[in-house]
């Protein structure tokens, strides 16, 4: 009788600890998946062209254009609606927040360094670009555990032609 409750406390803590790591394994790709989705939003918001700055032969970003396409990758690539929010299909459960945004402009000195004490976050900028940090919590597997929360940063600054 003993040898059947060993093998069912046993069973027990194997079920636990393969859920606790499948848990796990969800939290990872998550990232993956979030990181590759600021990265692309970033990239997608320094590629917009101001074009008056244009016509004059310079090159900027249009800040306006650019929260607009950082904004619409995001939704594309996390499931979101136009507010942040997840939509069915999406593994979120909550809103993305975006943290801190800011367009580096031609106005600057370059290299340009930018940081944010609030992240532990520094990049640097040879070129007019963005910078994006988004707020994505993940709901962990167990409703009783707390959700992961990143801050996932984003940097990316105008392709020149040539």
């Amino acid at each position: 009788m003993y040898k059947l409750l060993l093998i069912l406390l046993m069973s027990m803590l194997w079920l636990g600890a393969h859920a606790a790591q499948a848990d796990q394994e969800r939290a990872v790709r998550m990232l993956f998946e979030a990181k590759h989705a600021v990265n692309r939003a970033a990239h997608a918001a320094a590629q917009q062209l101001d074009e008056e700055e244009l016509a004059e032969g310079r090159f900027d970003v249009d800040e306006e254009r650019a929260e607009a396409a950082a904004r619409e990758y995001l939704q594309e690539n996390l499931r979101l609606d136009e507010q942040g929010r997840p939509v069915q299909g999406s593994r979120l459960k909550a809103a993305v927040i975006i943290e801190a945004w800011k367009v580096i402009g031609q106005e600057q000195s370059f290299p340009y360094i930018y940081r944010d004490s609030r992240f532990g976050y520094e990049v640097t900028l040879d070129r007019p670009g963005v910078v994006l940090i988004a707020r994505i919590e993940h709901p962990r597997l167990f409703s009783v555990m707390e959700p992961i929360v990143w801050h996932v940063k984003g940097a990316a600054q105008l392709v020149l032609p040539g």
